[in-house]
């Protein structure tokens, strides 16, 4: 099942550091590059993976084409992507190790979250960092 409960939510943004921000955009009016942005702002590491992007820079931040392309251990991947291309995230999260799939509001994907599951890694849908971390109060250590 998904985190839903405020404190493990909680506990899951506090023990993250290095996010990989999968579909990172370049343009400063969509979402995935403001919550880059107060992610960064906040505290953590994070990695924009955009195979369009790749080579360039957002947020100062040198962006990678796929998940497997981060040098480091990934604390939680962070969807930008529609639904339909959950599950492939997925399993590339799985893959590197990741240790859990952030998937923003209105991404949803029941049987890629239960795979992430049972693979090991904690999962949260339908929800953006952004808002829960103001919500709940957290300061990044």
């Amino acid at each position: 099942m998904p985190l839903t409960a405020d404190a493990d939510i909680a506990r899951l943004l506090e023990e993250t550091s290095t996010i990989a921000l999968v579909g990172a955009s370049d343009r400063p009016d969509r979402a995935a590059f403001e919550v880059m942005g107060m992610l960064l702002a906040h505290g953590y590491h994070v990695i924009p993976v955009n195979p369009q992007l790749a080579g360039q820079v957002i947020h100062g931040q040198a962006v990678m084409a796929t998940l497997a392309d981060v040098a480091e251990p990934i604390d939680m991947v962070d969807v930008f992507r529609r639904s339909e291309f959950v599950s492939g995230v997925v399993d590339d999260a799985i893959a590197v190790g990741a240790k859990a799939v952030w998937t923003q509001l209105d991404v949803i994907d029941h049987a890629a979250a239960a795979r992430a599951e049972a693979a090991g890694l904690e999962i949260v849908m339908d929800r953006c960092p952004k808002i829960e971390i103001r919500r709940l109060g957290l300061k990044k250590k």
